[in-house]
């Protein structure tokens, strides 16, 4: 009878120690604590924040759906959807053969983007309810993912954007929405509220699994937007933050 190969045990026990470190590193929360004020929401109180003239993703939101092309029949989920601002939005603009999925981990923005989507005549919105590590939606669902105001709202980075990557059919694409973030130029309250600033959160998304294309929205100020294509499998390994 042939004996196990050393060199064998050696490898699998090294993949399987990697493999836990890995797992390991990603259960630690990147900024534990900054959801708390979304798990039992006053929706009337974030409504007037999040969709007022002080808020410039408000102010520019229909130059950001532009920067988005949507096109009719397309499938979009909006992660972190919040008050539901874009997935209306997004809703008259993928039409009636189209549909947008509202993700959040907030039961009650979910219920209230339901009724306001019903108000409106919108019969092309879901709803999912996600968690801190997971969107919950199912692989190769969706055509576009959007994400607004909510990448530092990330405490588990790397798992949120592997379960996004993993919901995007062949070639789909991410955009994303943030607060510009530059020490000695940025407000307190961003330098203390958002973890990260823009390169360090591009090279975060390309390492899961995207590659950065050249789409930039030059109408704003306080956010800057950037879009990302899912990278295939096989160059996955391979991939970077560099555009193309």
């Amino acid at each position: 009878m042939m004996r196990p190969n050393r060199r064998s045990f050696v490898a699998v026990y090294l993949l399987v120690f990697v493999s836990f470190a890995s797992l390991a590193a990603q259960e630690v929360s990147v900024r534990p604590g900054i959801n708390d004020s979304f798990r039992d929401p006053e929706v009337v109180d974030f409504v007037e924040r999040f969709e007022g003239e002080s808020r410039e993703v408000f102010v520019e939101r229909a130059a950001i759906a532009d920067a988005c092309r949507l096109r009719p029949g397309m499938v979009v989920a909006d992660v972190g959807a919040g008050t539901g601002l874009f997935t209306r939005l997004f809703a008259e603009r993928v039409g009636a053969e189209g549909r947008v999925v509202a993700v959040d981990i907030a039961a009650k923005f979910l219920d209230h983007i339901e009724q306001t989507a019903r108000a409106a005549g919108l019969r092309n919105v879901e709803t999912v309810l996600g968690t801190d590590e997971s969107t919950n939606l199912p692989p190769d669902s969706v055509d576009l993912v959007f994400i607004c105001d909510t990448y530092h709202h990330f405490e588990y980075p790397e798992r949120m954007m592997t379960s996004i990557q993993r919901a995007l059919r062949p070639g789909g694409r991410l955009v994303v929405v943030d607060f510009v973030r530059i020490p000695g130029e940025s407000s307190e309250w961003v330098l203390g509220h958002v973890r990260a600033g823009q390169e360090e959160v591009e090279g975060e998304i390309a390492a899961c699994g995207f590659r950065q294309t050249e789409t930039e929205l030059e109408s704003l100020a306080e956010n800057y937007l950037i879009e990302f294509v899912k990278v295939p499998a096989a160059d996955a390994a391979g991939n970077g933050s560099h555009r193309p």
